[in-house]
């Protein structure tokens, strides 16, 4: 079952609410965080398909909006805030740190999946919580805006670019060859950016299955 969740991020001062939904499937075997692509939020059908293969393999999920309300609607208007890496990949660490305190996360190892722009924030926030977070996935990702980020990642990363989205798949595969953690990158045939081809948004699902049944699953039997 869905949960509601606020997530408090920002200095106190800034007052900054951030809505989410969490899904704890018992037993749990790792929590993966959701980051949105550009002009989306956490009610995407494509995530949300993925967060459910995810739940029915034994994880929790998060699906986060890194912007409020307000913020989206001006994004909307203007999109300003959409490809501010830094603004939204600060959010996404506060939200990964306060993971780590929630009765039902907190001993769970802890995954990204990254949409779009919000691949680039997820590859952030592996880098500066590199004893945090044990794998990351990208869908149809902007890695490239990461930047130097990229080399200081140490989390297991899977790239899942589709085949027919030629330009987001060179920047993955110039991407990846900055990329010293454990990475692949996975095509889809014939898929485009948004995976609306039948079939090819399962595949996703299955390859971010497959992901973080090796480097999260594995990491909690450990545990």
């Amino acid at each position: 079952m869905s949960v509601p969740v606020a997530v408090e991020v920002g200095a106190p001062a800034e007052g900054v609410r951030l809505l989410g939904d969490l899904v704890v499937p018992q037993p749990a075997y790792g929590v993966v965080l959701f980051a949105h692509g550009s002009g989306s939020s956490r009610h995407s059908p494509r995530n949300r398909a993925v967060a459910k293969a995810l739940q029915d393999g034994g994880f929790a999920t998060v699906l986060l909006d890194l912007l409020t309300a307000e913020e989206e609607e001006r994004d909307y208007r203007t999109a300003e805030l959409r490809f501010d890496i830094g603004l939204l990949s600060r959010r996404l660490i506060s939200t990964a740190d306060q993971l780590r305190e929630w009765e039902s996360t907190r001993d769970l190892p802890l995954g990204i999946f990254g949409a779009s722009t919000g691949a680039a924030s997820a590859l952030v926030a592996a880098a500066e919580r590199p004893e945090s977070v044990r794998a990351v996935v990208s869908r149809g990702g902007r890695p490239d805006l990461a930047g130097t980020a990229l080399r200081r990642v140490r989390a297991p990363t899977l790239l899942i670019v589709g085949g027919a989205d030629h330009h987001v798949l060179r920047l993955n595969q110039q991407a990846a060859e900055q990329l010293s953690a454990p990475h692949e990158l996975r095509v889809v045939p014939g898929a485009t950016h948004l995976f609306e081809e039948p079939g090819t948004l399962e595949q996703v699902a299955l390859h971010a299955a497959d992901w973080c049944d090796r480097y999260l699953r594995q990491t909690a039997r450990a545990g």
